[in-house]
């Protein structure tokens, strides 16, 4: 099994400020975006709310066994840091940093510009497993806070440091894309945002790049 490129056996509180450890810090940030996420989730009236929508939403059928690929995003984001921060630091540093700043662009937009999507059919059209998951999420999950996507941000930022990345395969240099691709069309096809929220992540993923790979934030 490989070994992780720093044995975290010996991290304690009194070093976790060293230039070893330093990087954990950066998990610390975690707790920002819950926090975040509960207040423009649950604190922003329905009322104050702008509706997002376009007429490409309406020709996208309801899929729901797309909520499959809508929930690996979880799993993307999860595997990808946990990757990184076992085997290749100075990139789980530039990923840490990519999703801090498309979390603090979309969070700015959704207190100064509240938005809501109204796409969610009224009922399940069908009974099964996935509506039931789905129905799940969306108890779980209020229809606010959509513009900018986060799913499609987070997507696109693991998509670039993996791509920028010299170590990573063939293979999943082959198959992120199309992953990612997947993952982006199932919040349209599970009716959890509008074509709109995934192009309003395209800029929030631009300042990233810029910053990490242009300006080159992180040497």
């Amino acid at each position: 099994m490989k070994q992780p490129v720093v044995d975290y056996r010996k991290l304690r509180l009194s070093n976790v400020t060293s230039p070893e450890y330093r990087h954990v810090l950066l998990l610390g940030g975690w707790i920002v975006y819950f926090a975040l996420y509960f207040i423009t989730e649950n604190l922003i009236p329905f009322e104050r709310c702008h509706v997002v929508h376009c007429a490409l939403d309406d020709m996208i059928p309801f899929c729901e066994v797309f909520v499959v690929p809508y929930l690996l995003w979880f799993c993307l984001v999860a595997g990808s840091l946990l990757y990184l921060f076992l085997y290749d630091v100075p990139n789980f540093r530039r990923l840490s940093i990519y999703i801090m700043i498309t979390q603090a662009g979309a969070m700015l937009v959704y207190i100064i510009w509240p938005s809501i999507q109204l796409l969610r059919p009224d009922t399940m059209p069908r009974d099964n497993l996935f509506t039931w998951i789905l129905a799940f999420v969306y108890r779980f999950d209020t229809p606010t806070g959509v513009l900018p996507s986060l799913h499609a941000a987070y997507s696109i930022a693991i998509l670039s440091v993996f791509l920028h990345r010299k170590e990573t395969a063939l293979w999943w240099r082959l198959l992120l894309p199309c992953l990612v691709i997947l993952i982006i069309a199932a919040t349209f096809l599970a009716k959890q945002h509008s074509v709109l929220d995934a192009l309003a992540a395209i800029p929030l993923c631009l300042i990233g790049e810029c910053l990490l790979y242009w300006v080159k934030l992180l040497k």
